[in-house]
């Protein structure tokens, strides 16, 4: 049996071929209510399914934010079902973002539902919390090696509230942050053009006084609302630069609820982003 082509492989492929950008799906009530919509499942059915049809073609990746979706109990999570399989369907890679964290059995029923051919939200990748410590992770990390998907890792996030915790020193001596970065980086070791488990490094960090080299993928959030720009990207990551997925969603999402609109949004996006992470 052919073992599956790793998501490092993939994403590197993706973001060459169709850009470096990440656009999140997040139906926000203030969302919502712009587009004209009902909160409720069938509003968030509307847009979801009007982003899927306006970018799956035509970026990397897709993240939808699984919090918004769950909201609205099980006829939400339906919908989160059928458009993280639609928009794979459809040429995207699909990042839930879920930022699940537990121990043993309990990380391993989670990876159940995102990894392997009868995962009901069988994925390209899944973001994780290592808050219970990076082996805690173990498991999923196992399920998504597998089934030729990844994971990325809560490092140094884009939150202020983040730094408690991030910035903390360990019994190594290093902060977290850099901790979990040093693990990711023997995770991927050896992986050619990209290992498959990336960090999360928010893009409104400026300095962060971070070793970024993980070999694999570090997903920048923080751009549009948060107020974060493609000029930021090259001071806060550095040599690592090449390596970034901006990911991009509230401020790209007002461009809508019109499927030009939304496209023109996200080629403006991944136009600006080229240059800089070139």
């Amino acid at each position: 049996m052919t073992a599956p082509e790793p998501f490092g492989a993939r994403l590197r492929r993706a973001m060459d071929g169709r850009g470096p950008l990440c656009v999140g799906i997040d139906p926000h009530p203030e969302l919502l209510a712009a587009w004209q919509l009902t909160d409720d499942a069938d509003g968030l059915a509307r847009f979801a399914d009007t982003v899927v049809a306006a970018l799956a073609d035509r970026v990397a990746v897709l993240k939808p934010q699984s919090a918004f979706f769950e909201r609205h109990g099980s006829r939400g999570v339906a919908v989160l079902e059928r458009v993280v399989a639609d928009a794979r369907s459809a040429g995207a890679l699909v990042l839930v973002d879920a930022k699940r964290g537990d121990i043993g059995s309990t990380v391993a029923a989670y990876a159940g539902a995102y990894f392997g051919p009868a995962a009901p939200l069988r994925c390209d990748a899944v973001t994780l919390s290592p808050y219970l410590g990076y082996e805690s992770l173990r498991p999923a990390l196992d399920a998504a090696r597998a089934d030729g998907a990844g994971a990325f890792v809560l490092a140094r996030t884009s939150n202020p509230e983040g730094a408690e915790t991030q910035t903390a020193v360990t019994a190594s001596g290093l902060p977290l942050a850099q901790r979990v970065l040093r693990q990711l980086a023997e995770e991927n070791a050896g992986a050619v053009p990209l290992g498959s488990f990336g960090a999360v490094v928010g893009a409104t960090l400026g300095d962060a006084a971070l070793e970024l080299s993980v070999n694999g993928p570090l997903l920048a959030p923080g751009l549009g609302a948060q107020g974060a720009t493609a000029a930021d990207l090259p001071r806060v990551f550095g040599d690592a630069v090449g390596q970034v997925l901006p990911s991009v969603s509230r401020g790209l999402l007002r461009r809508g609820p019109g499927v030009d609109a939304l496209r023109a949004a996200a080629a403006e996006e991944i136009e600006a982003l080229a240059g800089v992470l070139r």
